[in-house]
């Protein structure tokens, strides 16, 4: 099974092996082919999300089985059920489509691992709040990150492909799966495409 990933940039392509070693554990003989679809910013929209889901479906030189849109929160959505019932609506019946969502942004999704967050930036810093994908407050947790390290000893600013690698690095995923559930939800995904009896409770 090929299942191609539509997200907004390099930290989602970076988090692509970890997550890759994390299903290897529970799909041996049944592991699928990632592809990481990236798009510099923004997934597509409206008609162009369509577009974009039905051209890699169907044609090219290996078509995917399904295609998964992972989009942040941006204001265009009001939270994570719209984002996923907007993306749904612009793309129609197609079933090989699943909409997700990294709530607020992908950062949440690394924010579980907060001691090696610490040592990268080289600060000691109280987390950010108890629930990392209820971390916003106009400032997600990108944004937080980014100051984090420039307030620290690292002499530098944090970077999403590097810093993500460096944190999700021999990290046990399900730490993160079991602290956000859209996280969850999206690796549920995964799992049930490929082995029903996978899938995390």
């Amino acid at each position: 099974m090929k299942i191609v990933i539509i997200c907004e940039g390099k930290t989602e392509q970076a988090f692509k092996s970890c997550l890759h070693r994390f299903l290897k554990t529970r799909l041996e003989g049944r592991m699928p082919k990632l592809v990481v679809d990236v798009h510099n910013g923004a997934i597509p929209t409206a008609a162009k999300l369509k577009r974009v889901v039905k051209t890699l479906l169907p044609v090219g030189h290996e078509p995917a089985d399904v295609v998964i849109a992972l989009t942040d929160i941006d204001p265009a959505f009001r939270d994570a059920d719209h984002a996923k019932s907007q993306m749904r609506q612009w793309v129609g019946t197609e079933v090989r489509f699943h909409p997700h969502v990294a709530l607020h942004d992908f950062e949440a999704w690394l924010l579980p691992y907060w001691d090696r967050i610490q040592k990268l930036a080289g600060r000691d810093a109280a987390p950010f709040g108890s629930h990392p994908e209820t971390v916003n407050h106009n400032q997600p947790p990108a944004h937080r990150m980014a100051k984090l390290f420039e307030a620290g000893t690292c002499r530098d600013s944090y970077q999403k492909p590097r810093d993500a690698g460096r944190i999700l690095l021999d990290a046990d995923l399900m730490v993160a799966i079991q602290a956000c559930p859209e996280f969850k939800a999206f690796v549920n995904t995964i799992l049930t495409l490929c082995d029903r009896t996978q899938v995390i409770a």
